[in-house]
């Protein structure tokens, strides 16, 4: 039943055409290597406080870069498809301890990147 579920939400979401090109990815790879780890999530894990400042870090800067510590309860993994969920954002990239989140701005003037098309 997960797989089915999940199969559906990826379903959903290139449907809603917000799902990344590998060519958009590429460059918010790139552009994620200048920037520094905002958030860390640690023994506590995921609550609802770290996802309101997640919500409202990455509806301003757009891109941001997250770190899971060992004496967290999930995986890197697990902590982006959670926080990705949650805050409707797209998962860049997982490296090791480390990932990004990208979504973009809801309004238009306030939008800091353009994706390749």
């Amino acid at each position: 039943m997960v797989i089915k579920h999940n199969i559906t939400c990826r379903l959903q979401r290139r449907n809603g055409d917000t799902m990344l090109t590998s060519k958009q990815r590429a460059q918010l790879r790139g552009m994620a290597n200048s920037i520094d780890t905002i958030f860390q999530i640690g023994k506590g894990g995921i609550n609802e406080q770290l996802i309101k400042q997640v919500d409202d870090t990455i509806e301003v800067r757009e891109l941001i870069k997250l770190r899971v510590l060992e004496s967290s309860p999930q995986s890197s993994k697990q902590a982006a498809d959670e926080i990705a969920k949650q805050t409707e954002s797209e998962v860049v990239q997982i490296i090791g301890s480390k990932f990004i989140l990208y979504r973009r701005c809801s309004e238009k003037e306030k939008r800091k990147i353009t994706l390749v098309r």
